[in-house]
C-alpha cells in the first residue's frame, strides 16, 4: 500500500510546487482531480487531451520526484437535470477517461450523479424515503430512464479505454450506499468498482469495515483516507441528516475530520486489513477537508497517522510458523 494524496487539498500551490511539498513529505502517489465539482487546480483537461506534449511533460512532473499517478479525479453529477451542468460533467468526465488511457493510468474516480424529476426542473433529486408513494416512482425512473442509459453507455465506453471506473459513494448521489453501489456495478459490469471513502459511510449508520467484507473481491479500485467524527450530542438530538454549513463544526451532527480525530489507530489498523483482505494494494488517497485546521496541518498529521499501519509487504506463501 502507498500513502497517497488528492491534490485538490493544496489549491494555492502549482502543480510542481504542489509535487515538491508531496514528495517532501513522504507522500508516494498523487490523484489529480480534472474537472466535475473541482476546480481543478492542478490540471488543464482540454490542453493535456489535446497535446502529446503537455501529456509527458505532467506525467514527467510526476514520475521525476518518484510519486505515481495513482488515478484521475472527475467527480460530479453527470446525470444532473441542469442541461449545461449535465453537458460540461458528461464531456469533461469522457475526457478524462480517454486521458486516463493516454496516460496509462488505469482508474478514474467519479461519482454516480443524481437526476431530477421526469417534468424537468434544474435541481437534483435525491429520494432518500419509500413514503409517499411518488417517491417511488421517481426514484425507479430515475434509474430506469436516466441511471441506466447513461451508466451503460459509458461503461462501455470506459472498458473500451481500458479504464476502471471507481464510483465514490456519497450522500446526494444515486450510488451512496452499499447496495445502490451493487446495484450500479450489476448493470455497467465488472469494470466499475468503488472508490471507498469511509468518511461517507459513518454520519448513515453504516460500518466500513462490514462494507468491504460484503463487496465482491477486488471490486475496491481506489481508496480516500479521510474521518468522519460523530458529535453524539447533536446526533442523538438531530440524528445524521445535517444541512448546517460544513465549517459549523461546532454545532453538527458529524463533520470530516483529519485522519485520528474521529476513529483511533485500532479501527484504521482494522480499515486496512479489511483492505487487504479484499485484494486492495494501492494508494490511501488522504483527501483534505477538515474544518479545524489547515491543509498543510492536516495532511502532514494524516500522513504520520498512516506511516505505521499501512501494510507495505505481501505475506509469506508458506510461513515458518505454520
Amino acid at each position: 500500500m502507498l500513502i497517497g494524496l488528492f491534490t485538490d487539498g493544496l489549491p494555492d500551490l502549482e502543480f510542481t510546487a504542489a509535487l515538491d511539498w508531496v514528495a517532501a513529505r513522504g507522500i508516494e502517489a498523487v490523484e489529480v482531480a480534472t474537472g466535475g465539482f473541482s476546480n481543478t487546480p492542478h490540471c488543464n483537461l482540454q490542453e493535456l487531451a489535446s497535446s502529446q506534449d503537455a501529456r509527458a511533460g505532467f506525467m514527467d512532473a510526476i514520475t521525476s520526484r518518484n510519486l505515481t499517478l495513482s488515478a484521475l479525479n472527475c467527480n460530479g453529477n453527470p446525470l444532473d437535470p441542469h442541461d449545461q451542468r449535465r453537458e460540461k460533467c458528461q464531456d469533461e468526465l469522457r475526457k478524462t477517461i480517454q486521458l486516463a488511457h493516454d496516460l496509462e493510468v488505469d482508474t478514474v474516480v467519479t461519482m454516480s450523479g443524481c437526476p431530477g424529476t421526469p417534468d424537468g426542473g434544474q435541481y437534483p433529486n435525491w429520494v432518500t424515503h419509500p413514503w409517499q408513494p411518488e417517491y417511488i416512482e421517481l426514484l425507479n425512473w430515475q434509474w430506469e430512464q436516466r441511471v441506466e442509459p447513461y451508466w451503460r453507455e459509458l461503461g462501455s465506453y470506459a472498458a473500451d479505454q481500458g479504464i476502471k471506473v471507481a464510483i465514490e459513494a456519497h450522500p446526494g448521489q444515486v450510488v451512496y450506499n452499499t447496495r445502490t453501489l451493487s446495484q450500479l456495478r450489476e448493470i455497467v459490469g465488472s469494470h466499475l468498482g468503488a472508490n471507498f471513502d469511509p468518511s461517507h459511510f459513518f454520519y448513515q449508520g453504516i460500518d466500513p469495515h462490514l462494507v468491504i467484507r460484503h463487496l465482491d473481491p477486488g471490486s475496491i479500485f481506489h481508496v480516500h483516507a479521510k474521518d468522519t467524527r460523530i458529535d453524539p450530542y447533536e446526533t442523538a438530538l438531530s440524528g445524521g441528516i445535517d444541512t448546517r454549513p460544513m465549517q459549523n463544526i461546532h454545532e453538527r451532527s458529524w463533520s470530516y475530520r483529519t485522519l485520528g480525530f474521529g476513529h483511533d489507530e485500532l479501527w484504521w489498523r482494522q480499515f486496512v486489513t479489511a483492505l487487504r483482505q479484499n485484494g486492495y494494494d494501492g494508494s490511501l488517497s488522504i483527501e483534505h477537508e477538515d474544518s479545524a485546521m489547515s491543509a498543510s496541518e492536516g495532511i502532514e498529521k494524516s500522513v504520520d497517522f498512516l506511516k505505521p499501519i499501512l501494510l507495505r509487504t505481501q505475506p509469506e506463501e508458506h510461513p515458518p510458523w505454520m
